[in-house]
């Protein structure tokens, strides 16, 4: 009898480790929420395993897939706990990160701080070599100045190497060759290369990107080999995936060599479940709000597709403005993230405001509420004093609530030193989070050129049906769908995403004077590489390949990415590459420039597994109008006024029911509030659809 594949995914957060069991066959899926133990965060991963297997008749052997995502990578960046790392440049190019970008992002700050590099001056060092911009080799590499730089790394206690030479995209044979004399005479370092690490042009983002990965290297391998041991210790024997920023998976050797690639990780899982929901319902403008216990994540989706970007920055000195952070010049799924968790502290700035995070009470000590040594007010203990929260179902009942603790530090945070009630000190850091949450959303959009009226609103994390139609509200968002599972809703992403590795690699080339024949043995070199990864970890799955090309006018400094028809390039197809690009150019600048000659700078290539597309939603046709019995005195998010609210168990709704708020319909990982103004309905697929009562239809 062939026993039935099983998958697992687990995503370990900041304050939160959330799991997801699949079973072919089921629709239901079997989920548990437990805290992060931040000393050994493989602990409370093992934990959730332990938990979400219980409530099964399988065993950790039995497991046939297995999905990790973390935000482990992160933090580390943040809280600056990478190794010691070296820079190697090309001779006359040591300054590429103190140079930067050459201008300041906030030009009149004259408080302005530079955002943190990671390597100081000190520990940045040359090379005697120099390749031009074709990778034609115009000096080689100088050997005694290669052994001057062994000698001085060697005398700087250093742990990692980022090599970042001239033009290395291009060629790579002297990071090569670096790297080789590099690791003969120190065979303890850890070296990244920038040809292999992100192959793309512009040498301050590339020299960043390798920077990071060799910073994050030494800690994740430690990290990534520890977790493969200690599951395989309690009986898992399958392969473990690592879920990347691109919102694909990859192998565990490949998360090893590119941990740049985990940044990042675990949110890219929510957006790829909001996709698959937003599909499911036919939904194809959608804003996807993940809010969990240490920051909020929201993310555009059109067409069912998360916007992804080549590029972001991480640790930014100044939160929203661009330019303040370290560029990462990686595949990535596109979304805004702030401090404004379940977790996040509240406090008084010196103009008397109340104000929210980015600091996190974390998982440990937590919220006051959570009765774990914590005293300063946190959104959650806000939500707790307004009644939002029901102590006997915050997750899985894993926590012992206590809300007199949660009152006491509202008290002593907030409300005594601004001479307000309790309620009304919660009330005020509610609807600072929440405007702080939504400001956010509608920059992103105003950034992207879209606006989120329009759109349906994707809530889940432990905390986003909580605060969903209080964030709506403020972004013009009429609809809102709560999915199923949506306290681990990254976690169920995960098991559905594709595995998937994206090569982009610079080589320049004018439209009309590409070398066809070059150009596909280069595009074909990426496809083996790529492909190779894929195959891996895609067993018995159907593997797909894209191309695009990412192309500018001449003399214009950023490029559109324009998919290419086929990974086999002929010179007929010429003129069809250069109608697409003029189409998209025309879509997004509302004109095009005649005459002008078009210039191609980077190529991608990515292999992935094929999706399987979601069953429809299909329409109940009833309305059964349910009431209940078990009333909730809360303190409502429209008036700030105690009001009577309904409490339901998620688990007796049936699809065709509708209630009107407010409303609390509680589950074992999370609460959806329905405020006021909203009401809800439950579709066939047992998702909560919220709509504003004057935009009912």
């Amino acid at each position: 009898m062939i026993r039935q594949p099983f998958s697992t995914a687990i995503d370990i957060g900041g304050t939160f480790t959330d799991t997801a069991l699949a079973i072919p066959g089921q629709t239901q899926l079997f989920t548990a929420k437990n805290p992060t133990t931040p000393q050994d965060p493989v602990h409370g991963a093992i934990q959730g395993l332990k938990n979400v297997l219980s409530k099964t008749s399988i065993e950790a052997g039995d497991l046939d897939r297995f999905i990790h995502g973390t935000t482990l990578a992160t933090n580390a960046l943040i809280e600056r706990r990478g190794a010691c790392t070296a820079v190697i440049t090309t001779e006359g190019f040591r300054d590429i990160l103190e140079i930067a970008y050459e201008r300041r992002y906030s030009q009149y700050d004259i408080m302005l701080q530079k955002p943190d590099l990671i390597v100081p001056r000190s520990l940045c060092f040359t090379v005697r070599e120099r390749l031009d911009v074709h990778g034609q080799v115009r000096i080689p590499l100088d050997q005694r100045s290669v052994d001057h730089v062994i000698r001085q790394i060697s005398d700087s206690n250093v742990e990692a190497v980022a090599v970042c030479l001239l033009h290395a995209y291009a060629n790579p044979v002297h990071e090569q060759q670096l790297r080789d004399a590099i690791a003969s005479a120190r065979s303890d370092l850890y070296i990244s290369l920038s040809s292999e690490v992100s192959p793309e042009a512009r040498e301050f983002e590339r020299l960043c990107t390798t920077v990071v990965n060799a910073y994050l290297q030494p800690h994740m391998e430690g990290y990534l080999n520890r977790f493969e041991q200690q599951f395989k210790t309690i009986g898992v024997q399958c392969p473990i995936l690592m879920m990347t920023s691109s919102a694909g998976m990859t192998t565990l050797e490949t998360a090893r060599n590119f941990p740049v690639r985990l940044v990042e990780s675990g949110p890219s899982g929510g957006a790829v479940m909001a996709a698959r929901v937003a599909m499911q319902n036919n939904l194809e403008q959608v804003l996807s709000f993940d809010m969990g216990g240490t920051t909020a994540k929201l993310c555009l989706i059109n067409h069912y597709s998360p916007k992804t970007a080549r590029n972001f920055e991480v640790n930014r000195a100044a939160r929203f403005i661009k330019g303040s952070g370290m560029p990462i010049r990686i595949p990535v799924v596109e979304m805004i993230e702030i401090g404004a968790g379940g977790g996040s502290i509240a406090g008084i700035d010196r103009l008397g405001r109340i104000t929210i995070g980015p600091e996190s009470a974390g998982a440990e000590p937590g919220p006051a509420g959570f009765n774990r040594g914590g005293t300063v007010a946190t959104v959650t203990d806000a939500d707790m004093v307004l009644g939002y929260i029901d102590p006997a179902f915050f997750s899985e009942s894993c926590l012992s609530l206590n809300k007199q603790k949660a009152e006491q530090s509202v008290d002593e945070t907030i409300a005594g030193k601004l001479d307000l009630s309790i309620d009304n000190a919660a009330f005020g850091i509610s609807q600072i989070v929440d405007e702080n949450m939504a400001s956010a959303g509608r920059m992103h959009a105003v950034e992207s050129g879209m606006n989120l009226s329009t759109r349906t609103m994707i809530a889940f994390g432990g905390n986003g049906p909580l605060h969903a139609t209080r964030v709506a509200r403020r972004c013009g968002i009429n609809k809102i769908v709560v999915p199923n599972d949506p306290g681990v809703g990254s976690a169920v992403g995960f098991l559905d995403a594709p595995v998937s590795f994206e090569l982009i690699k610079s080589h320049y080339t004018l439209l009309d004077k590409i070398n066809v024949e070059t150009l596909n043995r280069i595009l074909d070199e990426m496809l083996v590489k790529a492909h190779s990864v894929v195959a891996k970890a895609a067993v018995n799955s159907q593997i797909q390949s894209s191309c695009s090309a990412y192309m500018r006018y001449h003399g214009q400094g950023h490029e559109i990415e324009i998919p290419l028809n086929d990974l086999t390039l002929s010179p007929d197809d010429l003129l069809t590459i250069k109608r697409q690009f003029e189409t998209e150019y025309a879509r997004q600048y509302s004109r095009i420039v005649p005459d002008m000659d078009i210039e191609i700078l980077n190529w991608s290539v990515k292999v992935t597994t094929a999706a399987i597309p979601p069953s429809a939603v299909k329409k109940t046709g009833i309305s059964n109008p349910v009431r209940s019995r078990h009333m909730h005195t809360i303190i409502c998010d429209v008036s700030g006024e105690p009001v009577k609210a309904s409490v339901y168990q998620r688990h007796a709704l049936k699809p065709g029911d509708t209630l009107s708020g407010p409303a609390l319909i509680v589950e074992p990982q999370t609460t959806t509030l329905v405020s006021q103004d909203y009401t809800a309905c439950i579709d066939s697929a047992f998702n909560i659809i919220m709509a504003a009562k004057e935009n009912i239809s």
